[in-house]
């Protein structure tokens, strides 16, 4: 087969390395991809993932299946606008429609879905621009903390936890009249806050069946010990130790099957990937977000522990045979660390030298690139998050020493990582 993958991050260098182990895969090819993928597909450089030279590529590459790796391109209706090309009927698409995919770019669709097929959630209240006095009234009297949402996409930041009124106030007014996250802010959701510990699962599903895939947990905060402003994610862990037999049961019982019960009575047609932020608190799951796609440094932890053929899986997903399909796990641990830009997720200069990155282990660690570009004859720095390293370990400790030793032979100017992913399972 030849295969299109398109995006550019950590999550789409994983994926292309997972898929270029498939015999069923012919030519890979990327768009736009990284000096990383760049070493085992071809690129083929897009600009803001337009739809109109995705479609070219299909057409000129024969293309025979379609992976999408981030939200946008899918919650813009990349889908739809593929399948109605009469040239493309028989083009494999992994991701939902444009209708399924506001599962994550309207919360406020989410959270409705969620209430209406009874799986377990904060409770919550959105509000539009136009009943702005409403909003500051129920912010007014809602306890302590609370959590504010931008509803549409916010690359990941469009989320606040308050600690008292007048900062609540302060954020709902950068949202809705100074559009902190642009149009995204326009509507936002008020929910309680859930105090516990955070939980990422998967799911491969193809519309009536699903497969569980590894879970993992990440870590968003900039700073040692979870401090500082939040990121797209600093590390990641598979498995995660309190995520034991009982509880992923009683995940797959409260929120995956009414999740794809509801995915069915609805008639939405989501045939791909389903990520579910979960908080468990007092070891009971809500779900947080849904996201339609695979996270991004969670890619980097749960593809490695993958033993599946991943082009076979999403073959199955095509045919809507996935109850056919047993999934087999690694049972090591994987720990994966990014080395940031200094300054992220604030501002950070580009265009700096990466050293060292052939030095790499191959035998216990992998190297993804995240944000990299080639420049005469050099990988640059081209992002906030550059890379991650990660390693395989009988545990986490050990898995992540792994990642810590790697890093430490790779360089950049204003190179920057945490040391203490995992810390809280030490």
């Amino acid at each position: 087969m030849n295969i299109l993958l398109i995006g550019a991050g950590g999550r789409e260098h994983a994926l292309a390395w997972k898929i270029k182990q498939s015999p069923l895969c012919k030519k890979l090819f990327v768009a736009p991809g990284n000096a990383g993928v760049n070493e085992i597909a071809e690129i083929i450089p897009v600009v803001n993932y337009d739809f109109s030279d995705i479609k070219n590529i299909c057409i000129t590459k024969q293309i025979d299946m379609v992976v999408v790796g981030p939200e946008e391109p899918l919650v813009k209706g990349i889908y739809d606008y593929l399948k109605k090309d009469p040239s493309l009927k028989n083009l494999i698409i992994i991701g939902p429609n444009q209708n399924a995919a506001r599962l994550e770019g309207s919360k406020a669709f989410a959270k409705d879905f969620m209430i209406r097929h009874g799986i377990p959630t904060a409770p919550y209240k959105e509000f539009s621009i136009e009943n702005y006095n409403n909003a500051a009234k129920f912010i007014k009297n809602h306890p302590l903390p609370v959590v504010i949402k931008a509803d549409g996409l916010a690359g990941g930041k469009g989320v606040v936890i308050c600690d008292n009124t007048l900062e609540a106030l302060a954020e709902m007014e950068m949202f809705m009249k100074d559009l902190k996250f642009g149009d995204a802010g326009k509507k936002i959701v008020v929910e309680k806050f859930l105090k516990g510990i955070e939980l990422s699962v998967f799911i491969l599903t193809d519309g009536r069946h699903y497969v569980l895939l590894p879970e993992a947990k990440d870590y968003k905060r900039v700073g040692e010990n979870d401090t500082g402003p939040n990121t797209g994610g600093m590390g990641a862990i598979s498995p995660v130790p309190f995520a034991g037999k009982e509880l992923m049961k009683k995940i797959e019982e409260k929120i995956i099957i009414p999740t794809m019960e509801g995915i069915k009575k609805d008639g939405l047609d989501y045939r791909g990937f389903l990520y579910i932020g979960l908080m468990i608190s007092d070891n009971e799951p809500y779900v947080i977000e849904y996201n339609c796609r695979l996270g991004d440094p969670e890619t980097e932890v749960i593809l490695p522990r993958l033993k599946n053929d991943l082009v076979e899986l999403l073959v199955s997903l095509a045919n809507q045979k996935l109850n056919e399909v047993k999934i087999d796990i690694d049972p090591r641990t994987v720990c994966t660390i990014v080395a940031a830009s200094g300054g992220y997720p604030g501002s950070y200069e580009k265009g700096y030298p990466v050293i060292g990155i052939n030095s790499l282990n191959a035998k216990e660690s992998l190297l993804f690139h995240m944000g990299t570009a080639a420049s005469n004859g050099d990988i640059v720095t081209n992002g906030g998050r550059v890379l991650c390293v990660s390693s395989f370990g009988k545990n986490i400790s050990e898995a992540a020493e792994k990642s810590r030793n790697e890093l430490k032979k790779i360089n950049f100017k204003n190179m920057y990582y945490r040391t203490d992913i995992g810390y809280e399972f030490d």
